[in-house]
């Protein structure tokens, strides 16, 4: 048996063409959405990552603001910068990237990106909304899951679903739009002990946990759709998945690759998400939302 791949090609264009849509409505009526992103590393792959979301949004119609303090930038001017990009009624979203300058706290950084531009989840104030069923932009990786599930019309209302990772990025907000869709939900960490106990028996199992080759063959059965978040690099700078995809893959019904999953699909909703925004406050309305 051979799991059924499943990429996010196809997802990432749809979800470009309706942010490119909705770009150009709004440029019609007068605003063009914008993104400002926030970058403070001399990272290659950071900034290689930057560019492509630059690409991607000027391909849709949304003007993209970089903002590049430099690897030496303080958390003070990080700060600032975040406020007065909160307050600029030209910027529509923002996005603040990692990593950054050591000894600066991002935990303390995002609590200054404005809930209604959070486009990518970070505000704790965004989580704690998800968490209570109210208005807010879920991180986009978590709603790339999401997407990829309802795109390959996999159930999970009524089903088991095991997410492996508890970060604030990917895993809680994750199992709360999984909550939000009626499934029954397990969350598990480095301290749950051994995997199989809780993969074996679920119908999906999400991996986001940042250990390559993490989940394996022998802990996940031949029902399973296994949706694999990890972006490892490796030392020859290729990309790896947290599953081991050969032993999944021999066992499972279906899984997502790395790269070409889930990674595709979350820059295309950055874009969707920074319309969404764009489209909330020029009708005042905030917290912003998507569908």
């Amino acid at each position: 048996m051979t799991a059924t791949p499943l990429p996010g090609k196809d997802l990432a264009r749809l979800i470009k063409e309706k942010a490119k849509a909705e770009a150009k409505a709004l440029v019609e009526e007068g605003l063009r959405p914008t993104l400002a992103v926030v970058v403070a590393t001399d990272d290659g792959s950071t900034h290689w990552y930057v560019r492509s979301i630059e690409r991607a949004a000027e391909a849709a119609g949304i003007a993209c603001r970089l903002v590049d303090l430099g690897p030496d930038a303080t958390e003070q001017v990080l700060i600032r910068v975040l406020d007065d990009l909160s307050a600029e009624p030209s910027v529509n979203g923002i996005i603040l990237q990692t990593p950054l300058p050591a000894g600066v706290r991002v935990d303390e950084l995002v609590r200054h990106i404005a809930p209604e531009k959070d486009i990518d989840g970070a505000n704790p104030l965004s989580l704690g909304l998800l968490a209570v069923g109210q208005p807010a932009f879920a991180p986009a990786t978590a709603r790339a899951v999401i997407e990829m599930l309802d795109h390959f019309e996999v159930p999970v209302a009524g089903r088991n679903v095991v997410v492996v990772g508890r970060s604030a990025v990917v895993g809680k907000p994750l199992a709360l739009l999984l909550l939000k869709k009626d499934a029954t939900v397990t969350i598990c960490h480095s301290r749950s002990g051994a995997l199989d106990k809780y993969t074996k028996d679920a119908d999906v199992v999400v991996v986001a946990a940042g250990r390559p080759g993490l989940l394996t063959g022998g802990q996940v059965s031949s029902r399973s759709v296994v949706i694999d978040v990890g972006t490892n690099v490796l030392a020859d700078g290729s990309l790896t998945g947290d599953v081991d995809a050969p032993s999944v893959s021999a066992v499972a019904a279906s899984l997502t690759p790395v790269p070409g999953g889930v990674g595709t699909v979350t820059t295309s909703l950055l874009l969707l998400h920074t319309t969404a925004a764009a489209r909330e406050q020029s009708s005042s309305l905030v917290p912003g939302a998507v569908a």
